[in-house]
């Protein structure tokens, strides 16, 4: 049986290629349909500040559903300990730090980046909006429930395209890159803390 900490190497590998290979994915989709996925992306220091900012509110939501006793909401925190938080148990920050970049990059300049700026351009801000926003509610629907929230959470992103009249593709990006990162964080902790327990 291959070795636990080679297969936790693989997952951590194979998790980075993947989200970094969305932007190509989106590149190429984008040159097949006349969409630059990259067309709104730029370094600015209001948008890194403005998506600092941004990410609390988001922060503060994760936290308290870590800590609301309803059954749904404790079925998506053992869903992810098992699987993610598993798989990433004896990763270093650092690597979490990576993983939540590459996702924050990777996922933002196809959904933001190709699919809203190709959908609004097809059918206007609202729709173009609401319909990224249901797809990355599709990719990420897990549970009935995580995907309302992850319909909710594009919605955000996408909002936060704009944010402050200035269209950049930077915000979401780094509003979606901290929050994974937190998550991450707290998802390793928490199993680290159930091994413990386990083995006590």
């Amino acid at each position: 049986m291959p070795n636990q900490s080679l297969l936790e190497k693989q997952f951590f590998k194979t998790a980075c290629y993947f989200e970094a290979g969305l932007a190509v994915v989106a590149s190429i989709v984008g040159w097949l349909f006349d969409v630059n996925p990259f067309a709104d992306l730029f370094f600015s220091e209001t948008a890194l500040i403005n998506a600092t900012f941004a990410t609390s509110p988001l922060v503060l939501l994760f936290f308290a559903m870590q800590h609301l006793p309803l059954q749904s909401f404790s079925k998506i925190r053992r869903m992810l300990e098992e699987s993610l938080g598993q798989s990433l148990v004896n990763s270093h920050w650092t690597d979490l730090l990576i993983l939540a970049c590459l996702a924050g990059f990777g996922e933002e300049v196809l959904f933001r980046g190709l699919m809203q700026s190709g959908f609004e351009q097809a059918w206007g801000a609202d729709v173009g909006l609401i319909a990224s926003g249901v797809v990355f509610a599709l990719a990420h629907a897990v549970t009935p429930l995580y995907a309302v929230l992850a319909l909710l959470m594009s919605l955000y992103l996408g909002l936060s395209l704009d944010y402050d009249g200035e269209r950049n593709l930077l915000t979401p990006m780094v509003i979606h890159a901290l929050y994974d990162f937190v998550a991450f964080l707290a998802i390793v902790s928490n199993t680290r803390k159930n091994i413990t327990k386990t083995n006590d």
